[in-house]
């Protein structure tokens, strides 16, 4: 547990240069707060512990403004920066070394239980201030969602997507 805190905060001070000392990121950082918090809301959603997850998951956006849904997975390192109104849905999955700015949403599309409803995001992806992604699509490894974007199929790797419906832009290395 502490192992994993140390590399939050460690991703922190690598990727925000605003970021001054450990013990700031620690204290006055609520994207790490929510992240924290998720890990317990997840470990008792899927020990079939419902109630308790929601209810800490709840906890989390009273003190921090970012909802993570205790069914979603998040990966390692990820990153969430100014994260007040940060909406996750239940079948999210974001990979590792994700960052993720104010006022994203990885929302569903769809009201059947059960059904991937959620986007996934891959290793390395950048999801810009205001921007939807949305459905249970794919974004993929190192792409980037532009600020105020609206996402709706899948992204291929390492391409900028921006605009409403998201359009790549860029595709890194072609």
């Amino acid at each position: 547990m502490f192992s994993r805190l140390r590399e939050d905060i460690a991703c922190i001070l690598e990727r925000d240069p605003a970021a001054r000392s450990a013990w700031e990121v620690l204290t006055c950082y609520p994207g790490l707060h929510a992240l924290v918090l998720h890990r317990w809301a997840h470990a008792c959603w899927v020990h079939g512990l419902r109630w308790p997850g929601r209810f800490i998951s709840h906890l989390s956006r009273l003190l921090t403004g970012i909802e993570i849904h205790p069914g979603a997975v998040v990966g390692r390192r990820v990153f969430i920066d100014h994260g007040m109104g940060i909406v996750i849905g239940e079948t999210a999955e974001i990979g590792d070394e994700c960052t993720i700015y104010q006022g994203v949403t990885l929302g569903g599309t769809s009201l059947y239980k059960g059904a991937k409803r959620h986007p996934t995001l891959g290793r390395g992806v950048v999801v810009s201030a205001g921007a939807k992604v949305l459905g249970g699509i794919s974004v993929g490894d190192n792409a980037k969602v532009g600020a105020g974007s609206v996402v709706v199929s899948d992204v291929p790797k390492n391409s900028t997507v921006v605009g409403n419906p998201g359009r790549p832009v860029l595709l890194q290395g072609q």
